[in-house]
């Protein structure tokens, strides 16, 4: 008997040990379902939203911003030759404009409702050089749009329908709120098949140097954007406007995952200065620059890479006025430092042009400041 008590008190001293060891070192052998003994996985909660509940759709985002987002269809009239050698050099004079006929080119795009007046904001590129702009709601009902203003350096525009049309307008997010990580929708008209949301996440901030526009803080998503998207809302979660859909990275011509829209930010100054004056002002001082990388840093034996290496000066501009040279390295304006040359070019177009500004430049290894008046940035030239 003594024995058997023994062999017992062992075995459940090893059977406690075995169960301990697999509670601690493997716990999802024991997460059985306890009415059919189907094994449980455990996964990790997903982060609640702001106000303590987990998003499970965006219905309600979508709901608030699809009718502010409209389809914009422009129709521009070109002239075409009738026969090949109607352009030639040679042979061109002998059809005279009777080689010539006039065709009718159609364009897809879309804009955003930004005030129940009729104003709506889309690309520069969606409206350029039409003849006819027609806007098309969600609701079916379609009007006539004139060209409010153009702002071909951001890609940016206001076009204008009937204010008795009474179209809902989209309400204005904060940039400041946009994290990369950060769900966003995309609406818009994609290649005309209608209304379309997608969604994805903020990929970038600050994107520059895409050659796209001179002025550039992109932000870059990976929400599905396609040719007919161009001027549509980019909008978070909440329904409210954080960008306009500008352009993709693309090999094919369709979505690749690179999306890039201008930031509300800039969008609704650019957009405030054309209501109000039907053109977009913005401040210069007449410099080339040039960015400052490592290697030229240590050329010029400079302490860092920050600001903007001046190339060169416009004769009779601000700053040539101002008495700055080439070679100087600008460093802030009006107390405001310059990172790069795209931060530099972003303080001056927002100067007051006719005010003086306080400039800071480093030359030969000291800090000099001067005064200059700033002058108003010239329009690019048409190409």
């Amino acid at each position: 008997m003594k024995r058997l008590w023994l062999i017992f008190a062992q075995t459940v001293t090893v059977s406690v040990a075995a169960l301990f060891a697999i509670q601690t070192l493997k716990p999802e052998w024991l997460a059985w379902h306890e009415n059919s003994g189907v094994a449980v996985v455990t996964v990790k909660e997903a982060v609640p939203a702001g106000d303590g509940r987990q998003i499970l759709s965006y219905a309600d985002a979508a709901h608030r911003a699809v009718p502010s987002v409209v389809h914009i269809y422009t129709t521009q009239e070109i002239r075409a030759p009738r026969h090949p050698l109607a352009n030639d050099p040679f042979w061109g004079h002998f059809f005279g404009d009777r080689g010539m006929t006039t065709e009718k080119r159609s364009g897809l795009g879309s804009g955003v409702v930004v005030s129940s007046e009729g104003f709506i904001l889309t690309n520069n590129h969606v409206v350029e050089a039409a003849d006819e702009i027609e806007v098309a709601c969600n609701d079916g009902r379609r009007f006539k749009a004139k060209v409010v203003g153009t702002d071909p350096e951001s890609d940016l525009a206001v076009v204008r329908i009937a204010a008795d049309a009474r179209l809902p307008s989209i309400a204005f997010g904060n940039a400041d709120n946009i994290h990369v990580g950060d769900v966003v929708l995309a609406i818009g008209n994609p290649f005309g098949v209608g209304q379309t949301v997608t969604h994805g996440i903020v990929s970038a901030l600050g994107r520059s140097h895409v050659g796209i526009n001179a002025f550039e803080n992109f932000i870059q998503t990976d929400a599905a954007v396609n040719p007919g998207n161009s001027g549509g809302a980019l909008v978070d979660t909440h329904g409210n406007l954080v960008g306009i859909n500008t352009a993709i990275y693309s090999q094919s011509g369709g979505s690749m995952g690179i999306g890039f829209a201008i930031p509300i930010s800039l969008a609704r100054d650019v957009m405030e200065q054309i209501i109000k004056t039907g053109s977009v002002t913005r401040g210069w001082i007449g410099v080339e620059v040039q960015e400052i990388t490592p290697e030229l840093a240590e050329s010029f034996r400079m302490p860092d890479t920050e600001g903007a290496l001046i190339a060169g000066v416009v004769r009779g501009g601000p700053a040539d006025k101002a008495g700055i040279r080439p070679g100087d390295v600008l460093l802030a304006i009006d107390g405001k430092a310059i990172r790069n040359t795209d931060n530099m070019l972003e303080l001056i177009a927002g100067l007051e042009p006719g005010r003086s500004g306080r400039i800071t430049v480093r030359r030969n290894g000291a800090e000099i400041e001067v005064q200059a008046i700033i002058g108003k940035r010239p329009k690019p030239p048409r190409e």
